[in-house]
């Protein structure tokens, strides 16, 4: 039964990341005029952030109450929580970088910000072959 909520939970990581990344920001980006692009995206993505740390918890709780002695899921929710955490603690610090016209520390927590995005979602997608 607790596998099947890790999945489930997996699931939810996927499909929220999936749409943000292939609908949200494409449609920002696309049909939005740029001085109303950040209204959205600083409203969006720190609730994409905070959705991934509490399913990151919500995943090890599960995962302790299995008991499970596989590693995997055990570094699979605390990858999944750490990285929802640094993303979400990053926030404010690319929007000033942004802000403040210095495209060269935004690109850098943006970049930061993308692949742990992208690892939590392989890991997320991956996990369940593996166990």
């Amino acid at each position: 039964m607790i596998i099947q909520i890790q999945i489930l939970i997996s699931g939810l990581i996927c499909g929220l990341t999936l749409f943000q990344s292939a609908f949200v920001a494409p449609t920002v980006f696309r049909d939005l005029p740029e001085e109303n692009r950040p209204l959205i995206l600083r409203s969006l993505f720190p609730k994409l952030f905070k959705s991934i740390t509490v399913a990151g918890i919500l995943f090890l709780i599960a995962t302790f109450l299995e008991g499970s002695n596989a590693t995997i899921p055990y570094v699979v929710g605390a990858f999944t929580f750490l990285s929802g955490l640094i993303c979400n603690g990053m926030i404010d610090a690319t929007n000033k970088a942004r802000d403040d016209g210095n495209d060269k520390l935004f690109a850098t927590f943006h970049r930061i910000s993308v692949l742990l995005t992208i690892s939590v979602l392989l890991i997320n997608l991956m996990w369940i072959f593996v166990v």
